[in-house]
């Protein structure tokens, strides 16, 4: 049997951490920063757990 491949853009995008959690990077942090105040791009750099509903279909596309 051919093996499952894993989704290229979701791998690039999310990772699963120790205990299952899928995590994802917030919006907004790579580009235009030079506008943005100190204490948004510090709220942009952390990551933030997926949303249950999104994190089902996440965890297939990544073959887990």
């Amino acid at each position: 049997m051919p093996k499952n491949k894993t989704h290229s853009g979701a791998k690039k995008r999310f990772r699963l951490t120790g205990t299952g959690k899928v995590m994802r990077e917030q919006a907004g942090g790579r580009h235009l920063l030079e506008h943005k105040s100190s204490r948004q791009t510090r709220r942009i750099a952390g990551d933030v757990e997926l949303a249950p509903q999104d994190a089902r279909k996440i965890r297939k596309l990544l073959g887990k």
